[in-house]
């Protein structure tokens, strides 16, 4: 999902003030922060015709949901961390099921089901080397409101790594009904 671009600039300016308390992290360029339903990996071309028409019809009736950009954590744990993230506040669980459903398509296609809870996210940067960082884990606490997200369009997304980054490109979208 696009974010819009106040969001979008919100959050890079929070990566901004995480930049100097964080070591050795790759952080994500605003222009590609995006949240990610499900993760697929490397896919054959000859597959996506068929995953599109699958996530079609896996959210062809569901509603287009809003949802508040809120707060900054880390996974595992803001202690050691991993990832980076800017949290998505869906106190009605439908980001969760809009997740579930595409993990459900994507499985009778034989793509693996998550084997964690879904937990809906922006990721903001990956740590290289974990360890513990204090001064990361209070700049984390030190978090805010970023604004709203409506979401109202799934997308089939590439992804192609190079030294500068990722570079993102929609194979397919699929709108979500309007209410």
């Amino acid at each position: 999902m696009l974010l819009p671009d106040d969001v979008r600039q919100r959050l890079a300016t929070a990566i901004e003030r995480l930049r100097p308390h964080a070591a050795d992290v790759a952080w994500i360029a605003p222009a590609n922060l995006h949240v990610t339903l499900k993760f697929l990996g490397q896919v054959d071309e000859a597959r996506v015709p068929a995953l599109s028409d699958a996530l079609g019809a896996a959210v062809t009736d569901q509603p287009a949901l809003d949802v508040v950009v809120r707060g900054l954590g880390a996974f595992p744990s803001a202690t050691r961390p991993r990832v980076l993230w800017a949290g998505l506040d869906d106190p009605t669980g439908a980001m969760t099921a809009l997740a579930e459903r595409v993990d459900g398509c994507c499985g009778r296609l034989g793509f693996p089901a998550e084997s964690r809870a879904f937990a809906a996210h922006i990721t903001l940067g990956r740590v290289r080397e974990p360890r513990r960082q204090p001064a990361l884990a209070d700049a984390l606490a030190r978090s805010s409101e970023f604004g709203r997200l409506r979401v109202d369009r799934v997308s089939l997304m590439r992804s192609e790594l190079s030294p500068r980054g990722a570079r993102y490109s929609e194979l397919f979208g699929a709108p979500l009904a309007v209410q």
